[in-house]
């Protein structure tokens, strides 16, 4: 039978800790400087932290760079990394100070200064990539370094700050090897993380190498690693089959995991209950055809998320019907609150009402290679055109020329799925739907706003739910995107791996060096 099956809640992301129940498992000796090779289809958009915001860069950010903020496996609250301390310097929640470690090289052997801090965060508001991660520091006013010292100024009350820290858009490059105005484009990193960045080449490979210089909060450099990058879920299958790689991280095909057997003993697999979704988002400008509020209230009465997740997902995603996830304070049921079931009629008269000629014809766009986007985009399709309502332009692109043309504005509606940044519910708020979000759909609205500031006025985030759930049934009644569903992740190794669990846990942070060989 398997080695490990591992249920995480979701809740996780709300209560700190982890159980793993009735095992512990002990690293083979000698295994040290053997390399582990891990399979993935997602992208890395970019090596440079101020030009990226998605899963895949952000793994790799995890490794080869260091924020002043960590999160502890399966842990709930900030802890210092790169930092000794962190607090609030006042009741406002407006002024955020870290005194930085004193012992930190970059891999080339400078020593890291409050001045590098200061400017990787100044750089990455600077440059303001459009798919960069920019929008997470939008209450970002200033920073100031002074020694080891340096101070956040805050433009409103914001107790999420800490957990933004924490995330690749806090990652802390080195000032003298990236360029204070534009992106770094060749294929090098320079960090302080736990691993050193050997080689990469796009769209293939990434070659890690542990830091020997690293000091932070992980105690073991582990093992040398090797990032394989696969075009399609497929191809990530059959490199499994193959035998190719010891860890499977994301994403196989839905048949695949819905058919994994207990009584294989030739893998270890890790279940998450997790808090990924996806989002079918509309574009809101006055130009698209999804400009009138009534005929997204239109689309949304037409989608039926249990087909989609049967059909397309063979069970290894759950509908979700509200912007912030189960399991999450402050998810709540909204979508299905106002669209319960798929509703031509309703719909129908909705777009009467708006006064556009039917069918309404838009371009609907996806990420080709990730999981079952291109069927799911199929269903979608079959969907929205039933009953003559839509019709629907679907095309796929590839994972970067996507992200450009949906931020651009080229697309009238699209699919993306969203890996939580860090372990709160603001992290489905302002980056989905505040404005200037980083969907780039040109959605803003002043009660949302409100809404968002109000729960980062809190410093108790535990009494931040009814707000959220405010917020949410705002978005049922705007419709700036439409949730879809919600993802149950796996990581897949070899028998003698461990540490699989730590891929996946809720965190955001991809923690390659707790990999081992058994």
């Amino acid at each position: 039978m398997r080695s490990v099956r591992l249920w995480v809640l979701a809740a996780l992301l709300v209560l700190a800790g982890v159980s793993v129940a009735g095992w512990q498992l002990i690293p083979a000796k000698g295994n040290g400087n053997r390399t582990i090779t891990v399979g993935t289809t997602d992208d890395v958009t970019s090596l440079d932290p101020a030009g990226a915001y998605d899963a895949g860069s952000w793994a790799l950010f995890s490794n080869v760079f260091q924020s002043l903020l960590t999160f502890e496996p399966g842990g709930a609250k900030p802890v210092p990394d790169a930092a000794r301390s962190c607090a609030f310097t006042d009741s406002g929640l407006r002024t955020y100070r870290c005194t930085l470690r004193d012992d930190l090289t970059f891999a080339s052997g400078r020593k890291v200064t409050a001045a590098d801090v200061k400017f990787s965060f100044d750089r990455v508001k600077r440059i303001n990539d459009e798919v960069g991660p920019a929008s997470l520091l939008s209450t970002l006013d200033g920073v100031d370094a002074s020694g080891l010292t340096v101070t956040f100024r805050l433009s409103s009350a914001d107790a999420t700050f800490p957990f933004k820290l924490a995330t690749g858009a806090g990652s802390i490059v080195d000032s003298t090897r990236y360029p204070r105005r534009s992106l770094r484009t060749d294929t090098g990193a320079d960090g302080t993380g736990p691993y050193v960045l050997k080689t990469y080449t796009k769209g293939t490979k990434a070659v890690l190498a542990p830091n020997p210089r690293y000091k932070g909060a992980v105690d073991d450099f582990g093992r040398p690693v090797v990032l394989r990058y696969y075009a399609n879920s497929q191809a990530l299958e059959a490199a499994w089959k193959e035998k190719r790689l010891d860890v499977v991280a994301r994403q196989l095909p839905p048949a695949l995991l819905a058919g994994l057997s207990p009584s294989d003993p030739a893998q270890r697999v890790t279940e998450v209950d997790s808090a990924e979704t996806r989002n079918f988002v509309l574009n809101v400008r006055a130009r698209s055809p999804f400009h009138d509020p009534r005929v997204r209230q239109a689309l949304a009465s037409l989608v039926d998320r249990e087909k989609l997740v049967d059909r397309t997902y063979k069970g290894t995603t759950e509908a979700l019907y509200g912007l912030i996830p189960a399991g999450i304070t402050g998810h709540a049921t909204s979508f299905f609150d106002d669209y319960p079931k798929p509703d031509p009629e309703k719909a129908r008269a909705l777009l009467t009402e708006a006064g556009v000629s039917l069918p309404v014809r838009f371009t609907y766009g996806f990420a080709e290679g990730r999981g079952a986007a291109g069927e799911e985009a199929v269903e979608l399709k079959r969907q929205l055109e039933r009953d003559g309502l839509f019709k629907v332009t679907a095309e796929g692109f590839e994972w970067t020329d996507f992200q450009k043309r949906y931020a651009a504005g080229g697309l009238d509606a699209w699919a993306v799925g969203w890996v939580a940044d860090y372990p709160d519910a603001d992290t489905f708020g302002a980056p989905l739907v505040g404005t200037g979000n980083s969907m780039k759909n040109g959605y803003s609205d002043k009660n949302v706003d409100r809404l968002i500031q109000e729960t980062q006025d809190d410093a108790d985030r535990s009494r931040t739910a009814e707000a959220f759930q405010q917020l949410q049934a705002v978005v049922a009644r705007d419709v700036p995107l439409i949730p879809l569903w919600q993802r149950k992740e796996y990581v897949i190794s070899t028998e003698d791996i461990s540490g699989g669990e730590y891929l996946s846990d809720g965190t955001g942070v991809f923690r390659l060096w707790q990999l081992s060989w058994l």
